[in-house]
């Protein structure tokens, strides 16, 4: 057994979370997710890494020309909302090529019964993905994504908790297989309001086929919300906000005062579902009006764009290479006369 290897890395919180190319980015992204990203970037000055999961999005999306042109609109939609890559680390997977030999690696101490655990698989498989072995190892993947940049914090919903539990599980047999602690144990950074409902009542998901676009057009936003899934309640009859759906999409839109507007129209039997579904238009329409014109402008500017990209991918692989070049050297990867002598 070799002694114990330790590993530097940073003296404060590092967050890592990417996000999948996998269709167009809707509300439920934005709230459950994106919102929370550009917040952390002031939160977690320079210790922000932020991917676009092209390399996951594999599992599901074949054709290739679909794949570029969404991970485009990723980083496009990022940056219209406002990341700002002099806070944040951002970067497309696949400019980073050593998580997939961190991936390899990591999975020659993982134990199949973990990988036999994961619900996701069972869910993608459950709505007719092909159950491919890219699908089957995806948390070894995502384990990489994490580690490869050492990072201690990764934003997650309730509902998601159980990915990083596996992250921590790899984690954790690497560093005892080899005596060593080059892999923190990541925490979860909850995000309370991650669950975001869509026009049906679900989970907003592009596999539901009930989301609305974070940059719909006003038109495509009025046919959504009409569709809004509602009760039979009678019109002068109190509604329940907290099991209504207009109101629950409502709420993350309005301020303080409109959501107790329309919570105490509902209570009293004021405000049914006709007026309500045109406040929740309203506010929706106007909620990214203010980053729309920065996207057109992004759109008509693909060169800064690129730069950003790569210039995060500059940081990221920097990082990663750290990692791997220490992993080669505990797993007996580097050359002969190295392994030991960094320990």
């Amino acid at each position: 057994m070799t002694s114990k290897t330790a590993v530097n890395s940073t003296a404060t919180a590092r967050v890592l979370s990417g996000i999948q190319p996998s269709g167009v980015l809707h509300v439920g992204n934005y709230f459950g997710a994106i919102k929370q990203h550009i917040e952390h970037q002031d939160r977690f000055p320079g210790e922000a890494f932020y991917f676009i999961a092209n390399y996951h999005s594999m599992t599901t999306v074949g054709d290739p020309q679909t794949l570029a042109d969404l991970t485009q609109g990723v980083a496009l939609d990022y940056l219209a909302l406002g990341l700002d890559p002099a806070k944040a680390t951002f970067y497309r997977q696949s400019d980073v090529p050593e998580v997939t030999e961190l991936t390899w690696i990591l999975s020659c101490v993982t134990g199949k019964g973990l990988l036999d655990r994961a619900v996701s698989y069972k869910d993608k498989v459950q709505q007719g993905i092909n159950a491919s072995v890219g699908l089957f190892t995806y948390p070894m993947l995502m384990a990489a994504d994490i580690l490869i940049v050492r990072s201690t914090m990764v934003p997650v919903g309730q509902d998601q908790t159980q990915h990083l539990e596996i992250t921590r599980d790899i984690a954790g047999s690497f560093n005892a297989a080899y005596d060593t602690d080059i892999f923190p144990m990541p925490d979860t950074l909850l995000n309370d309001d991650a669950v975001v409902p869509g026009i049906d009542g679900r989970k907003m998901s592009k596999s539901y086929d009930n989301a609305v676009p974070i940059f719909a057009t006003e038109a495509e936003i009025k046919a959504k919300v009409k569709r809004v899934k509602t009760s039979s309640t009678a019109l002068g009859d109190p509604i329940d906000p907290e099991t209504d759906t207009v109101f629950q999409l409502f709420r993350l839109f309005g301020n303080p005062d409109e959501v107790e507007e329309l919570r105490n129209g509902y209570l009293a039997g004021e405000i049914g579902y006709g007026k309500s579904k045109e406040m929740l238009r309203s506010v929706m329409t106007g909620y990214f009006e203010p980053y729309r014109a920065r996207r057109e402008e992004l759109e008509n500017d693909s060169d800064y764009v690129e730069d950003v990209l790569q210039e995060g991918a500059k940081r990221a692989r920097a990082e990663a290479r750290f990692t791997v070049d220490r992993v080669r050297e505990i797993v007996g990867l580097g050359a002969a006369t190295r392994v030991g002598s960094a320990r």
